[in-house]
Formats: structure tokens, sequence, C-alpha cells
């Protein structure tokens, strides 16, 4: 298996893609603990689990310090050292526009997308940098390359800046074997979708990237050897235009 002998964080890991990540992780032989604000839903995702190692669970809210150092010291004590990190949790609103937006939904949705991934990034970069290895990997978004209306303004403004924090760290790192890789899908079939403004068809939704694919595509590039580095990738449904 690629990932025998590796272990990895994943928030937002009780669905969507960040679940999609963990199983594709976990068959691979990676252990694997899935960290998110709803406990029930973490522990029904590692009950569906069927592969060995099977998946630990922690709460978190990656918008609370506090919370995130509380997950990371828990993942060293369950996991040792902590090999991967991916950043999947991530929210969005219904309200798009800056007319129909509050500012306390713009501090929402930026505070667990970006600051989010902030907060997790600063409690293993020490321990990556010291022992000159490491893997991050940041769930971001096409909407996070081009500020399109399907994203909204608070949504494309938190990818945004999770971009900038991604390229900007992992050039920062690199020279320490730690690697930073964002990822930005286009359309996928999570749950986040019933955030649309308008109901999303089950015809699109098929046609829609999956998170098993998002899953596989990770693990590719978390086996690749450390001397390689992918600092960016987009992943897309075919029927989704790249503009």
């Amino acid at each position: 298996m690629k990932l025998t002998g590796k272990t990895a964080v994943i928030t937002g890991g009780g669905s969507g893609i960040g679940l999609g990540i963990a199983l594709a992780f976990a068959a691979e032989g990676c252990r694997t603990l899935i960290a998110g604000r709803n406990p029930q839903r973490l522990l029904e995702a590692a009950a569906a689990c069927s592969h060995t190692p099977g998946l630990l669970t922690y709460p978190v809210d990656v918008s609370d310090r506090e919370s995130v150092r509380q997950l990371f010291d828990h993942a060293r004590r369950e996991l040792g050292r902590i090999d991967i990190l991916v950043n999947s949790a991530g929210t969005n609103i219904k309200t798009r526009t800056m007319s129909s937006m509050s500012p306390e939904q713009w501090d929402q949705v930026m505070a667990i997308n970006a600051t989010g991934a902030y907060n997790c990034m600063i409690e293993v970069l020490p321990e990556m940098r010291s022992r000159g290895d490491g893997l991050i990997v940041n769930i971001s978004s096409i909407a996070g390359k081009r500020a399109i209306s399907l994203g909204g303004i608070a949504y494309c403004a938190s990818k945004f800046a999770m971009t900038a924090l991604g390229t900007a760290v992992g050039n920062e790192v690199a020279p320490d074997g730690v690697r930073v890789t964002n990822v930005y899908p286009g359309e996928v079939n999570t749950p986040i979708l019933v955030n649309r403004p308008e109901p999303v068809s089950d015809e699109r939704k098929a046609a829609m990237v999956q998170p098993e694919d998002i899953g596989g595509l990770v693990v590719a590039i978390a086996a690749l050897p450390p001397r390689t580095h992918v600092p960016e990738i987009i992943i897309k449904p075919l029927v989704q235009q790249y503009v």
C-alpha cells in the first residue's frame, strides 16, 4: 500500500472532500485522524470505513486556535508524528453578493476557510521543519483562482487567501524539506451544495467531481518521493468550463 507507515490529520474529514481523502488514505495504509465540528458525523464516518487501519476522530472548530491546539495535542498522542496535514474544512453561505451578505457572514467564512487553514498549519509546521519532511495539502477551489459569482464574494476572498497562504508558505518551507500543495477543485458533489442559492439537480451532481476522485488525486500526491513537489493542481468536472 502506497502510504503504509504514514500518518495524517484531515480537517473537515467527516463528510465531502475530507472524508473522500480520508477513506483513500486509509485504503493505502495511512493512519488517519479526521476532525470536524460535528462529533456524530465523525463517528458515523469512522464506522463506515472498512479499511485497516480505521479512522480516528476528534472534534474541532478550526476557527478557534485553542480548539486546534487541543486537536494536534491529541493527534500527537494517538499518531506520534504527523506526516500529512489536509486542510479540507470549509463553508459557504447562500447570500453570496455584497448587497445580501452580512458582515458577520463574511467573518464566519473567512475564519473557517482562511484563518482555519493558518491555525492548523502553524501547529504542524515546526515539527515538520525540524525533521525535514512533511506534506500539507490545502483544499482551495477554482474560486481561489478565479473570482466567480458561483462561489460568492466571501467564499472567493477566503479561497484566494488560502491560495496565497499555501503558495507563500510553500516557498518558505521548501528549503526545510516540507511540501505544500494547493488543490483547486471545481464543482464537487458534497454536502456544501445545500448552501447554494438555488437547489442542485441530481443530474448535475452526478456530472460533478466526486469526493473519491479527489481522494485518489491526493493519494497520488502524497505517495510521490520527497524530492518532488506539486505546488498546485486543478481538478474539475469535464462539463465545467475553466475560464
